[in-house]
């Protein structure tokens, strides 16, 4: 089957399918230490991206959605299943580590380049990959 013939009926799977979207252009730049560097820290364009940051992603997971409170509130929403959540609650775990040990008032330079950055980056990638492409 064509992989935009999956997508299309993986999307009718959730009610939220653009917030789905929304989720993974996420993932991918928490998963990218390179984009990061490039976009969120020298203020670089990446195509039809005028400016991201990493505050965007935070306030997507904790003040748009439930996925930092309840991912599995978001089953049937903007995700499929029990282990999609699981996988978000593993990010925040990460992220919120992070913000108890070095605070919420850091740059986004600081951020990435704390040591405990790649197991951020690690859980992006974790479920990027399991929410897919």
């Amino acid at each position: 089957m064509d992989q935009v013939v999956k997508l299309e009926q993986a999307m009718n799977k959730v009610k939220y399918p653009e917030m789905r979207k929304e989720l993974r252009s996420h993932l991918q730049a928490l998963s990218d230490p390179e984009y990061q560097r490039r976009v969120w820290v020298a203020k670089g364009k990446e195509g039809s991206i005028q400016h991201d940051e990493l505050d965007y992603a935070i306030h997507f997971l904790y003040d748009d959605t439930q996925l930092a409170d309840d991912p599995r509130s978001m089953i049937g929403w903007i995700l499929y299943d029990a282990s999609e959540a699981e996988l978000m609650e593993r990010l925040v775990r990460v992220i919120e580590g992070i913000f108890e040990q070095h605070g919420t008032a850091l740059s986004d330079a600081q951020y990435i380049g704390l040591a405990e950055w790649g197991a951020v980056v690690d859980a992006a990638k974790e479920a990027l990959v399991a929410i897919g492409e």
